[in-house]
Protein backbone atom coordinates (compact mmCIF):
# COMPACT_ATOMS: atom_id res chain seq x y z
CA UNK A 1 0.00 0.00 0.00
CA UNK A 2 1.58 3.71 -0.96
CA UNK A 3 2.46 5.63 1.94
CA UNK A 4 0.93 9.00 2.82
CA UNK A 5 3.51 11.83 2.61
CA UNK A 6 3.75 12.56 6.60
CA UNK A 7 4.31 8.49 6.75
CA UNK A 8 7.63 8.85 4.94
CA UNK A 9 8.34 12.18 6.48
CA UNK A 10 10.71 13.81 8.98
CA UNK A 11 9.40 16.33 11.10
CA UNK A 12 11.74 19.34 12.24
CA UNK A 13 9.53 21.16 15.61
CA UNK A 14 10.53 25.03 15.15
CA UNK A 15 9.57 26.43 19.09
CA UNK A 16 9.78 29.85 17.12
CA UNK A 17 10.32 32.51 19.98
CA UNK A 18 13.85 30.95 20.87
CA UNK A 19 14.75 29.50 17.12
CA UNK A 20 16.19 32.93 15.17
CA UNK A 21 15.74 36.62 16.04
CA UNK A 22 16.63 38.63 13.00
CA UNK A 23 15.10 42.26 14.58
CA UNK A 24 17.03 42.10 17.98
CA UNK A 25 14.59 42.24 20.29
CA UNK A 26 15.39 38.76 21.88
CA UNK A 27 12.37 36.59 20.83
CA UNK A 28 12.58 34.63 17.44
CA UNK A 29 10.77 35.14 13.98
CA UNK A 30 9.50 34.22 10.78
CA UNK A 31 12.28 35.74 8.98
CA UNK A 32 15.05 34.29 11.47
CA UNK A 33 13.51 30.76 10.03
CA UNK A 34 13.30 31.99 6.32
CA UNK A 35 17.09 32.61 6.85
CA UNK A 36 17.67 29.11 8.23
CA UNK A 37 15.45 27.05 6.51
CA UNK A 38 18.32 25.79 3.89
CA UNK A 39 20.34 24.51 7.03
CA UNK A 40 16.73 22.69 7.80
CA UNK A 41 17.15 21.58 3.82
CA UNK A 42 20.61 20.35 4.71
CA UNK A 43 19.75 18.75 7.41
CA UNK A 44 17.22 16.61 5.04
CA UNK A 45 13.87 16.86 6.93
CA UNK A 46 11.07 17.25 4.28
CA UNK A 47 8.46 18.72 7.42
CA UNK A 48 8.24 21.39 9.65
CA UNK A 49 5.93 21.99 12.53
CA UNK A 50 5.49 25.77 14.07
CA UNK A 51 4.12 25.82 17.78
CA UNK A 52 1.21 28.48 17.87
CA UNK A 53 2.16 31.78 16.01
CA UNK A 54 -1.49 33.32 16.35
CA UNK A 55 -1.70 36.56 18.16
CA UNK A 56 -1.24 35.71 21.81
CA UNK A 57 -0.44 37.99 24.86
CA UNK A 58 1.82 35.58 25.82
CA UNK A 59 0.69 33.73 28.96
CA UNK A 60 1.54 30.18 28.18
CA UNK A 61 4.07 31.43 25.27
CA UNK A 62 1.07 30.94 22.39
CA UNK A 63 -1.31 28.36 23.63
CA UNK A 64 -3.52 31.41 24.71
CA UNK A 65 -4.73 32.46 21.36
CA UNK A 66 -6.47 35.79 20.86
CA UNK A 67 -6.62 36.03 16.87
CA UNK A 68 -6.61 32.39 15.33
CA UNK A 69 -6.52 34.63 12.19
CA UNK A 70 -3.31 36.63 12.33
CA UNK A 71 0.34 36.19 13.55
CA UNK A 72 1.74 37.83 16.85
CA UNK A 73 3.93 40.52 15.82
CA UNK A 74 6.55 39.36 17.90
CA UNK A 75 6.94 36.98 15.09
CA UNK A 76 6.17 39.14 12.18
CA UNK A 77 3.40 39.31 9.97
CA UNK A 78 0.78 37.12 7.97
CA UNK A 79 2.77 38.21 4.81
CA UNK A 80 6.10 36.97 6.43
CA UNK A 81 3.90 33.63 7.17
CA UNK A 82 3.28 33.17 3.71
CA UNK A 83 6.79 33.72 2.85
CA UNK A 84 7.84 30.95 5.37
CA UNK A 85 5.18 28.66 3.23
CA UNK A 86 6.56 29.99 0.03
CA UNK A 87 10.23 29.30 0.75
CA UNK A 88 9.56 26.36 2.57
CA UNK A 89 7.42 24.47 -0.04
CA UNK A 90 9.71 25.36 -3.11
CA UNK A 91 12.25 23.39 -1.13
CA UNK A 92 10.16 20.28 -0.66
CA UNK A 93 9.30 21.22 3.22
CA UNK A 94 5.64 20.81 4.17
CA UNK A 95 4.56 23.18 6.86
CA UNK A 96 2.12 21.88 10.20
CA UNK A 97 0.44 24.02 12.34
CA UNK A 98 0.01 23.78 16.02
CA UNK A 99 -3.47 24.71 16.92
CA UNK A 100 -5.09 25.34 20.38
CA UNK A 101 -9.03 24.68 20.45
CA UNK A 102 -9.54 22.99 23.75
CA UNK A 103 -9.16 27.03 24.81
CA UNK A 104 -8.29 30.39 24.16
CA UNK A 105 -7.18 33.43 25.34
CA UNK A 106 -9.20 35.37 27.49
CA UNK A 107 -8.34 38.54 24.85
CA UNK A 108 -10.05 36.89 22.07
CA UNK A 109 -12.91 38.73 20.97
CA UNK A 110 -15.05 35.49 21.53
CA UNK A 111 -14.24 35.41 25.18
CA UNK A 112 -14.63 39.50 25.34
CA UNK A 113 -18.01 39.03 24.06
CA UNK A 114 -19.03 36.35 25.62
CA UNK A 115 -18.68 37.65 29.47
CA UNK A 116 -20.70 40.69 28.52
CA UNK A 117 -23.53 39.32 29.36
CA UNK A 118 -26.02 36.15 29.63
CA UNK A 119 -27.45 36.71 26.23
CA UNK A 120 -24.79 37.54 24.46
CA UNK A 121 -24.76 35.27 20.51
CA UNK A 122 -20.93 34.69 21.93
CA UNK A 123 -21.80 33.86 25.51
CA UNK A 124 -21.86 29.37 25.26
CA UNK A 125 -18.37 29.77 22.85
CA UNK A 126 -17.79 28.97 26.76
CA UNK A 127 -18.32 27.31 29.64
CA UNK A 128 -19.81 29.53 32.08
CA UNK A 129 -21.61 27.97 35.43
CA UNK A 130 -23.72 29.80 38.14
CA UNK A 131 -22.03 29.64 41.61
CA UNK A 132 -22.78 27.14 44.29
CA UNK A 133 -25.14 28.22 46.80
CA UNK A 134 -22.84 29.33 49.05
CA UNK A 135 -21.26 31.57 45.70
CA UNK A 136 -18.06 28.97 45.51
CA UNK A 137 -17.07 27.69 42.74
CA UNK A 138 -19.08 24.89 41.02
CA UNK A 139 -16.87 22.11 41.76
CA UNK A 140 -13.80 21.57 43.32
CA UNK A 141 -11.72 21.27 40.12
CA UNK A 142 -7.86 22.80 40.61
CA UNK A 143 -6.27 24.22 37.29
CA UNK A 144 -3.46 22.83 35.94
CA UNK A 145 -1.07 25.71 36.07
CA UNK A 146 -1.82 26.28 40.11
CA UNK A 147 -3.24 29.58 38.74
CA UNK A 148 -4.62 32.22 41.02
CA UNK A 149 -6.30 30.79 43.96
CA UNK A 150 -6.00 27.53 42.17
CA UNK A 151 -9.46 26.52 41.64
CA UNK A 152 -10.28 25.73 37.88
CA UNK A 153 -13.04 28.26 37.74
CA UNK A 154 -12.77 31.88 37.72
CA UNK A 155 -15.93 34.34 38.72
CA UNK A 156 -16.63 37.38 36.20
CA UNK A 157 -18.45 40.11 38.37
CA UNK A 158 -19.93 41.11 35.27
CA UNK A 159 -22.41 38.18 34.51
CA UNK A 160 -22.46 36.57 38.32
CA UNK A 161 -21.08 33.29 37.15
CA UNK A 162 -17.91 31.14 37.08
CA UNK A 163 -16.18 30.46 33.25
CA UNK A 164 -13.84 27.15 33.58
CA UNK A 165 -10.26 27.44 32.78
CA UNK A 166 -8.22 24.02 32.78
CA UNK A 167 -5.13 25.98 32.24
CA UNK A 168 -4.58 29.28 33.51
CA UNK A 169 -7.29 32.12 34.73
CA UNK A 170 -6.59 33.68 31.28
CA UNK A 171 -7.30 30.56 29.31
CA UNK A 172 -10.87 29.96 29.20
CA UNK A 173 -11.98 26.53 28.05
CA UNK A 174 -13.73 26.49 24.46
CA UNK A 175 -17.35 24.99 25.10
CA UNK A 176 -17.59 22.31 22.34
CA UNK A 177 -21.22 21.25 22.82
CA UNK A 178 -21.98 24.49 20.85
CA UNK A 179 -22.59 24.31 17.19
CA UNK A 180 -22.05 27.53 16.26
CA UNK A 181 -18.72 27.48 18.03
CA UNK A 182 -17.37 23.97 15.96
CA UNK A 183 -18.48 26.14 12.89
CA UNK A 184 -16.49 28.80 13.86
CA UNK A 185 -13.53 26.45 14.39
CA UNK A 186 -14.11 24.35 10.66
CA UNK A 187 -14.02 28.08 9.27
CA UNK A 188 -10.81 28.67 10.81
CA UNK A 189 -9.02 25.84 10.01
CA UNK A 190 -10.36 25.74 6.25
CA UNK A 191 -8.76 29.28 6.32
CA UNK A 192 -5.08 28.28 7.81
CA UNK A 193 -5.34 24.97 4.68
CA UNK A 194 -6.64 27.01 2.04
CA UNK A 195 -3.68 29.65 2.72
CA UNK A 196 -1.50 26.49 2.70
CA UNK A 197 -0.79 24.61 4.93
CA UNK A 198 -0.13 21.17 5.07
CA UNK A 199 -1.77 20.19 8.88
CA UNK A 200 -2.40 20.78 11.99
CA UNK A 201 -0.71 19.26 15.21
CA UNK A 202 -4.45 19.24 17.96
CA UNK A 203 -2.68 20.76 21.25
CA UNK A 204 -4.73 18.61 24.22
CA UNK A 205 -7.22 17.93 21.65
CA UNK A 206 -8.66 14.55 24.75
CA UNK A 207 -10.09 17.34 26.55
CA UNK A 208 -12.27 18.86 24.27
CA UNK A 209 -15.23 17.07 25.94
CA UNK A 210 -16.24 17.54 29.73
CA UNK A 211 -17.75 15.47 31.92
CA UNK A 212 -22.25 16.21 32.62
CA UNK A 213 -22.92 17.96 35.55
CA UNK A 214 -19.38 18.94 35.86
CA UNK A 215 -19.12 16.91 39.45
CA UNK A 216 -16.56 17.35 42.22
CA UNK A 217 -13.76 14.77 41.49
CA UNK A 218 -12.95 12.63 44.47
CA UNK A 219 -9.37 11.62 43.77
CA UNK A 220 -7.01 12.20 46.78
CA UNK A 221 -5.45 15.07 46.82
CA UNK A 222 -1.16 15.38 46.06
CA UNK A 223 0.70 16.89 49.36
CA UNK A 224 2.59 19.02 47.60
CA UNK A 225 0.69 20.63 44.41
CA UNK A 226 -3.07 20.73 45.44
CA UNK A 227 -3.84 23.53 47.41
CA UNK A 228 -7.20 25.01 48.91
CA UNK A 229 -9.22 22.21 48.78
CA UNK A 230 -8.92 22.65 44.56
CA UNK A 231 -7.95 18.65 43.04
CA UNK A 232 -6.11 17.93 40.51
CA UNK A 233 -7.81 15.29 38.65
CA UNK A 234 -6.07 14.21 35.83
CA UNK A 235 -9.21 11.63 34.34
CA UNK A 236 -11.91 14.02 34.64
CA UNK A 237 -11.78 16.19 31.11
CA UNK A 238 -9.57 13.40 29.62
CA UNK A 239 -10.64 11.09 26.69
CA UNK A 240 -14.71 11.47 27.60
CA UNK A 241 -17.16 9.48 26.22
CA UNK A 242 -18.14 11.84 23.27
CA UNK A 243 -14.79 13.38 22.38
CA UNK A 244 -15.23 10.61 19.02
CA UNK A 245 -17.92 12.15 17.74
CA UNK A 246 -16.12 15.66 17.96
CA UNK A 247 -13.33 14.50 16.15
CA UNK A 248 -15.56 13.15 13.56
CA UNK A 249 -17.41 15.45 13.37
CA UNK A 250 -14.00 18.13 12.40
CA UNK A 251 -13.06 15.43 10.36
CA UNK A 252 -16.23 15.39 7.74
CA UNK A 253 -15.95 19.16 7.97
CA UNK A 254 -12.42 19.96 7.51
CA UNK A 255 -9.50 17.29 7.59
CA UNK A 256 -11.39 14.66 5.35
CA UNK A 257 -12.15 16.91 2.01
CA UNK A 258 -8.46 18.01 2.56
CA UNK A 259 -5.00 16.18 1.95
CA UNK A 260 -3.50 17.47 5.12
CA UNK A 261 -1.78 15.45 8.04
CA UNK A 262 -3.32 15.60 11.95
CA UNK A 263 -1.72 14.64 15.00
CA UNK A 264 -2.96 14.92 18.06
CA UNK A 265 -1.38 15.71 21.14
CA UNK A 266 -3.46 14.53 24.63
CA UNK A 267 -3.28 12.94 27.63
CA UNK A 268 -4.49 9.46 28.63
CA UNK A 269 -3.25 7.80 24.82
CA UNK A 270 -2.06 4.62 24.55
CA UNK A 271 -1.15 1.80 21.96
CA UNK A 272 -4.20 0.23 23.59
CA UNK A 273 -6.85 2.78 22.67
CA UNK A 274 -4.73 4.81 20.04
CA UNK A 275 -7.12 2.76 17.38
CA UNK A 276 -9.81 4.86 18.57
CA UNK A 277 -8.35 8.02 17.27
CA UNK A 278 -6.61 7.20 14.25
CA UNK A 279 -8.08 3.65 12.64
CA UNK A 280 -8.52 4.67 8.56
CA UNK A 281 -12.23 3.71 9.25
CA UNK A 282 -13.06 5.81 12.29
CA UNK A 283 -12.39 9.04 10.32
CA UNK A 284 -10.86 11.08 12.79
CA UNK A 285 -7.04 11.89 12.92
CA UNK A 286 -3.84 10.58 10.79
CA UNK A 287 -1.72 10.00 13.85
CA UNK A 288 -1.38 10.43 17.64
CA UNK A 289 1.90 11.81 20.06
CA UNK A 290 1.66 9.10 23.16
CA UNK A 291 3.69 9.78 26.19
CA UNK A 292 4.86 6.41 27.05
CA UNK A 293 8.31 7.53 25.98
CA UNK A 294 9.18 10.68 27.00
CA UNK A 295 6.91 13.15 29.24
CA UNK A 296 7.09 16.59 31.51
CA UNK A 297 8.03 14.44 34.37
CA UNK A 298 9.75 11.41 32.94
CA UNK A 299 13.55 11.49 33.46
CA UNK A 300 14.63 8.03 32.84
CA UNK A 301 13.82 5.54 30.07
CA UNK A 302 16.40 2.66 29.66
CA UNK A 303 16.85 -0.24 27.52
CA UNK A 304 13.61 -2.43 29.44
CA UNK A 305 11.44 0.70 28.66
CA UNK A 306 12.31 1.27 25.37
CA UNK A 307 12.00 -2.15 24.29
CA UNK A 308 8.29 -3.08 26.28
CA UNK A 309 7.16 0.39 24.33
CA UNK A 310 7.77 0.03 21.24
CA UNK A 311 6.67 -3.48 21.02
CA UNK A 312 3.18 -2.35 22.08
CA UNK A 313 3.41 0.37 19.32
CA UNK A 314 4.79 -2.43 16.36
CA UNK A 315 1.54 -4.34 17.79
CA UNK A 316 -0.71 -1.33 17.13
CA UNK A 317 0.74 -1.00 13.66
CA UNK A 318 -0.23 -4.40 13.19
CA UNK A 319 -3.91 -2.96 13.32
CA UNK A 320 -3.34 -0.50 10.85
CA UNK A 321 -2.02 2.27 12.64
CA UNK A 322 0.75 4.89 12.55
CA UNK A 323 2.86 6.44 15.48
CA UNK A 324 5.11 9.04 16.05
CA UNK A 325 8.51 8.41 17.31
CA UNK A 326 10.33 10.90 19.18
CA UNK A 327 11.93 11.86 23.06
CA UNK A 328 11.89 15.39 22.98
CA UNK A 329 9.60 18.54 22.30
CA UNK A 330 8.75 22.00 24.20
CA UNK A 331 6.72 20.86 26.74
CA UNK A 332 9.81 18.02 28.39
CA UNK A 333 12.94 18.42 29.20
CA UNK A 334 16.41 17.88 26.85
CA UNK A 335 16.42 14.02 26.13
CA UNK A 336 19.96 13.61 25.94
CA UNK A 337 20.22 14.73 29.23
CA UNK A 338 17.88 12.90 30.80
CA UNK A 339 17.59 9.66 28.82
CA UNK A 340 21.15 9.49 28.07
CA UNK A 341 24.14 11.62 29.76
CA UNK A 342 25.02 15.38 29.33
CA UNK A 343 28.39 14.73 30.43
CA UNK A 344 31.80 12.93 28.81
CA UNK A 345 29.34 10.43 26.65
CA UNK A 346 26.77 13.30 25.71
CA UNK A 347 27.74 13.37 21.67
CA UNK A 348 27.79 9.31 21.48
CA UNK A 349 24.96 9.66 23.48
CA UNK A 350 22.84 11.73 21.61
CA UNK A 351 23.42 9.96 18.28
CA UNK A 352 22.71 6.28 20.20
CA UNK A 353 19.15 7.80 21.38
CA UNK A 354 18.81 9.24 17.35
CA UNK A 355 19.23 6.07 15.92
CA UNK A 356 17.01 4.38 18.35
CA UNK A 357 14.23 6.56 16.83
CA UNK A 358 14.84 6.83 13.42
CA UNK A 359 14.89 2.78 12.84
CA UNK A 360 11.54 2.09 14.87
CA UNK A 361 8.43 2.31 13.43
CA UNK A 362 6.47 5.78 12.85
CA UNK A 363 7.05 9.23 11.90
CA UNK A 364 10.42 10.64 14.00
CA UNK A 365 10.37 13.86 15.07
CA UNK A 366 13.10 15.94 15.54
CA UNK A 367 13.12 18.51 18.86
CA UNK A 368 15.13 21.73 17.69
CA UNK A 369 18.58 21.50 19.13
CA UNK A 370 18.49 18.11 19.36
CA UNK A 371 20.63 17.66 16.13
CA UNK A 372 23.13 19.32 17.86
CA UNK A 373 23.00 18.13 21.49
CA UNK A 374 21.73 20.46 23.19
CA UNK A 375 21.40 19.85 26.67
CA UNK A 376 19.34 20.63 30.02
CA UNK A 377 19.98 24.41 31.79
CA UNK A 378 19.52 24.36 35.92
CA UNK A 379 18.79 28.08 36.87
CA UNK A 380 19.69 29.27 40.20
CA UNK A 381 16.56 31.32 40.62
CA UNK A 382 12.75 31.15 40.07
CA UNK A 383 12.93 34.38 38.56
CA UNK A 384 14.89 33.33 35.46
CA UNK A 385 11.90 30.77 35.05
CA UNK A 386 8.79 31.13 32.29
CA UNK A 387 7.21 28.06 32.22
CA UNK A 388 4.02 27.78 34.29
CA UNK A 389 3.84 24.76 35.73
CA UNK A 390 7.64 25.53 37.22
CA UNK A 391 6.37 28.60 38.60
CA UNK A 392 3.38 27.04 39.90
CA UNK A 393 4.77 23.89 41.74
CA UNK A 394 7.47 26.04 43.01
CA UNK A 395 5.75 28.21 44.70
CA UNK A 396 3.09 25.47 45.95
CA UNK A 397 6.02 23.45 47.54
CA UNK A 398 7.51 26.32 49.10
CA UNK A 399 4.20 26.99 50.62
CA UNK A 400 4.19 23.52 51.91
CA UNK A 401 7.69 23.79 53.93
CA UNK A 402 9.56 22.94 50.78
CA UNK A 403 12.98 25.08 50.96
CA UNK A 404 13.27 27.52 47.87
CA UNK A 405 16.52 25.49 46.84
CA UNK A 406 15.46 21.85 47.21
CA UNK A 407 12.27 23.06 45.09
CA UNK A 408 14.37 24.29 42.44
CA UNK A 409 16.42 21.32 42.61
CA UNK A 410 13.16 18.99 42.06
CA UNK A 411 11.57 20.89 39.81
CA UNK A 412 14.86 22.08 37.75
CA UNK A 413 15.72 19.16 35.86
CA UNK A 414 11.82 18.48 34.82
CA UNK A 415 11.53 22.14 33.44
CA UNK A 416 9.86 22.84 29.79
CA UNK A 417 12.08 26.01 30.15
CA UNK A 418 15.29 23.09 29.46
CA UNK A 419 13.95 22.93 25.78
CA UNK A 420 12.78 26.80 25.27
CA UNK A 421 16.27 28.13 25.75
CA UNK A 422 17.02 29.70 22.65
CA UNK A 423 18.99 28.00 19.88
CA UNK A 424 22.44 27.52 20.16
CA UNK A 425 24.14 28.52 16.49
CA UNK A 426 27.38 29.82 17.43
CA UNK A 427 29.57 30.77 20.37
CA UNK A 428 29.07 34.58 19.87
CA UNK A 429 27.10 36.61 22.50
CA UNK A 430 24.07 35.00 23.14
CA UNK A 431 24.94 31.46 20.97
CA UNK A 432 24.04 33.70 18.01
CA UNK A 433 20.28 33.62 18.36
CA UNK A 434 20.04 37.68 19.11
CA UNK A 435 21.64 40.75 19.11
CA UNK A 436 19.46 41.68 21.98
CA UNK A 437 18.74 40.53 25.44
CA UNK A 438 17.00 36.89 24.90
CA UNK A 439 13.44 36.21 26.24
CA UNK A 440 15.06 33.44 28.33
CA UNK A 441 18.83 32.73 29.00
CA UNK A 442 20.68 31.06 26.63
CA UNK A 443 21.94 27.84 28.40
CA UNK A 444 25.82 28.84 29.48
CA UNK A 445 27.20 25.88 27.46
CA UNK A 446 26.76 27.69 24.32
CA UNK A 447 30.27 28.22 24.18
CA UNK A 448 30.81 24.80 23.98
CA UNK A 449 27.53 23.29 22.04
CA UNK A 450 26.71 24.81 19.14
CA UNK A 451 25.95 24.51 15.39
CA UNK A 452 28.77 25.86 14.22
CA UNK A 453 30.88 23.91 16.08
CA UNK A 454 29.55 20.60 15.53
CA UNK A 455 29.91 20.80 12.16
CA UNK A 456 33.24 21.60 12.33
CA UNK A 457 34.11 18.25 14.49
CA UNK A 458 34.81 14.93 12.93
CA UNK A 459 32.16 13.58 15.46
CA UNK A 460 29.39 15.66 13.97
CA UNK A 461 26.09 15.20 15.79
CA UNK A 462 24.03 17.28 12.98
CA UNK A 463 26.01 14.96 10.07
CA UNK A 464 25.29 12.17 11.96
CA UNK A 465 21.21 13.12 12.10
CA UNK A 466 21.74 13.54 8.28
CA UNK A 467 22.61 10.27 7.17
CA UNK A 468 19.73 9.03 9.49
CA UNK A 469 17.50 10.71 7.93
CA UNK A 470 18.91 9.34 4.51
CA UNK A 471 18.79 5.86 5.93
CA UNK A 472 14.84 6.56 5.91
CA UNK A 473 14.49 7.60 2.36
CA UNK A 474 17.52 5.00 1.04
CA UNK A 475 16.32 1.80 3.19
CA UNK A 476 13.02 0.28 2.77
CA UNK A 477 13.28 -2.06 6.06
CA UNK A 478 12.74 1.78 8.03
CA UNK A 479 9.43 2.29 5.96
CA UNK A 480 8.13 -1.10 5.47
CA UNK A 481 9.96 -3.91 7.72
CA UNK A 482 8.11 -5.29 11.12
CA UNK A 483 9.58 -5.28 14.33
CA UNK A 484 11.10 -7.65 16.22
CA UNK A 485 13.93 -7.68 19.48
CA UNK A 486 16.12 -10.35 20.47
CA UNK A 487 18.30 -10.49 23.79
CA UNK A 488 15.26 -9.24 25.60
CA UNK A 489 16.11 -9.56 29.34
CA UNK A 490 19.71 -7.56 28.59
CA UNK A 491 19.79 -4.95 31.06
CA UNK A 492 21.87 -2.48 28.80
CA UNK A 493 21.96 -3.82 25.15
CA UNK A 494 19.19 -2.95 22.66
CA UNK A 495 18.88 -5.61 19.65
CA UNK A 496 16.14 -5.77 17.25
CA UNK A 497 15.75 -6.30 13.46
CA UNK A 498 14.02 -3.98 11.15
CA UNK A 499 12.57 -6.73 7.73
CA UNK A 500 10.54 -6.53 4.85
CA UNK A 501 10.66 -8.30 1.76
CA UNK A 502 13.01 -6.43 0.41
CA UNK A 503 15.58 -6.03 3.05
CA UNK A 504 16.50 -6.69 7.02
CA UNK A 505 18.78 -4.34 8.82
CA UNK A 506 20.12 -5.33 12.46
CA UNK A 507 20.14 -2.43 14.95
CA UNK A 508 22.46 -2.78 18.03
CA UNK A 509 22.84 -0.12 21.05
CA UNK A 510 24.59 0.03 24.44
CA UNK A 511 22.22 1.85 26.35
CA UNK A 512 24.38 3.26 28.98
CA UNK A 513 27.87 3.53 30.77
CA UNK A 514 29.07 0.11 30.49
CA UNK A 515 31.17 -1.59 28.13
CA UNK A 516 28.89 -4.55 26.98
CA UNK A 517 29.84 -7.93 25.22
CA UNK A 518 27.53 -9.20 23.04
CA UNK A 519 26.50 -12.89 21.77
CA UNK A 520 23.80 -12.49 18.87
CA UNK A 521 20.90 -15.48 18.55
CA UNK A 522 22.14 -18.02 16.31
CA UNK A 523 19.48 -16.95 13.94
CA UNK A 524 21.83 -13.93 13.40
CA UNK A 525 25.11 -14.86 14.47
CA UNK A 526 25.02 -17.12 11.29
CA UNK A 527 24.46 -14.24 8.85
CA UNK A 528 26.63 -11.82 7.11
CA UNK A 529 25.94 -8.58 7.85
CA UNK A 530 27.58 -5.14 6.54
CA UNK A 531 27.95 -1.74 8.92
CA UNK A 532 25.85 0.72 7.51
CA UNK A 533 25.87 3.64 10.27
CA UNK A 534 28.33 3.06 13.32
CA UNK A 535 28.62 6.38 15.99
CA UNK A 536 31.86 5.26 16.75
CA UNK A 537 33.45 4.12 13.97
CA UNK A 538 36.77 2.14 13.57
CA UNK A 539 36.44 -1.64 13.80
CA UNK A 540 32.62 -2.69 13.20
CA UNK A 541 31.84 -3.38 17.32
CA UNK A 542 30.20 -6.79 16.02
CA UNK A 543 33.93 -7.56 14.53
CA UNK A 544 35.51 -6.49 18.24
CA UNK A 545 32.88 -8.36 20.35
CA UNK A 546 32.78 -5.43 22.91
CA UNK A 547 30.43 -2.66 22.78
CA UNK A 548 31.39 1.03 23.90
CA UNK A 549 29.25 3.49 26.09
CA UNK A 550 26.44 4.33 24.40
CA UNK A 551 27.59 2.91 21.15
CA UNK A 552 25.01 2.26 18.00
CA UNK A 553 25.53 0.79 14.97
CA UNK A 554 23.53 -0.74 12.12
CA UNK A 555 24.02 -3.51 9.87
CA UNK A 556 22.72 -4.60 6.62
CA UNK A 557 21.76 -8.50 5.85
CA UNK A 558 23.97 -8.84 2.65
CA UNK A 559 23.43 -13.16 2.03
Amino acid sequence: MQKKWWQEAVVYQIYCKSFNDTDGDGIGDLQGVVEKLPILKELGINCIWFNPIYKSPQVDNGYDISDYYDIDPAYGTLEDFKKVLETAHSMGIKVIMDQVLNHSSDECVWFQESRKSKDNPYRNYYIWQPPKADGSEPNNWANRFRDGNGSAWQFDEATGEYYLHQYAVKMPDLNWEYEPLRQEIYKMLRWWLDLGVDGFRLDVFTRLKKPAGFPDTTVTPDVLLDRDGYILDNSMCTCLEGIHEILHDMYINVFGPYDCYTVGEGAGVTDVNAHEYISAGRQELSSVYHFMLSGRRMLTLGAERFRSVQKKWAAAMDRDLWPTQYLSNHDSARHVSCYGTDGKYRVPAAKMLATLIHTCPGTPYIYQGEEIGMVNVQFDDIADYNCCYTIGDYHNMVKSGVSPAEALKVLGPKSRDNARTPYQWDDSENAGFTTGKPWLKVNPRYTEINLEADRKSPDSIFAFYQKLIAMRQENPAILDGDLQFYLEDHPELVVYTRRCARQTLLVIANYGHNKNVLTLPASLANRKWQRILANYGGVPALERGQWLPWEAEVYELTE
